[in-house]
């Protein structure tokens, strides 16, 4: 883990200091605990936006549209309408499992944890959702290792941007006013 962290900060040095915010502080208003390595970007990186589009969320995050707590409650609801009307993901289909999303884009695609029954959290994998339609993408590694991919051009998702990521990589902390991502995943039905 703290190799991929490492790399990281070499591929995209923090803009400041290390927050020194806990992201395990959060586990009871979560319900859950958080993968270490997300614990550990929270840590140097807070919630922040990357290449101007990716929008890693944060419990607690000082710009309140991208606090963790608030977007896996509401995205909890608009999963659950949703399957009503449209098929689940071939990866959720074992009973117990779930989604939790962890960063969001300025075009309403969500990132999310896919958590099944017995894993622990170092072992979640990610998901991405289409905002404007019912596709999905599944990434089988984690959050930081899937960024650091993404970063470098060793993964590309077809969900995401084309122009994600850029040349010239740059992340921002979330505590500088931005307009908040459209959630576009939830549609409305007749």
């Amino acid at each position: 883990m703290s190799d991929t962290i490492d790399r990281l900060t070499r591929i995209v040095p923090p803009p400041g200091s290390p927050t020194g915010k806990d992201g395990s502080s959060h586990r009871q208003d979560l319900g859950f605990s958080l993968p270490e390595d997300y614990e550990r970007l929270v840590e140097i990186y807070g919630g922040s936006r990357w290449d101007d589009y990716l929008y890693i969320l944060e419990p607690g995050c000082p710009n309140s549209h991208y606090d963790m707590v608030t977007w896996e409650r509401e995205q909890s609801e608009i999963l659950e309408e949703d399957w009503q009307f449209e098929e689940k993901p071939a990866q959720l289909r074992p009973k117990g499992s779930r989604l939790v999303p962890w960063a969001t884009t300025d075009n309403g695609e969500v990132l999310f944890w896919l958590l099944l029954p017995g894993q622990a959290p170092e072992d979640w994998t990610v998901m991405i959702r289409e905002a404007r339609g019912e596709g999905w993408e599944h990434f089988r590694m984690g959050c930081v290792d899937f960024l650091v991919a993404a970063l470098t051009g060793e993964v590309r998702s077809e969900i995401l941007s084309s122009r994600f990521p850029l040349a010239e990589h740059r992340v921002e902390p979330l505590s500088i006013p931005h307009a908040p991502a459209r959630n576009l995943s939830h549609r409305t039905r007749p």
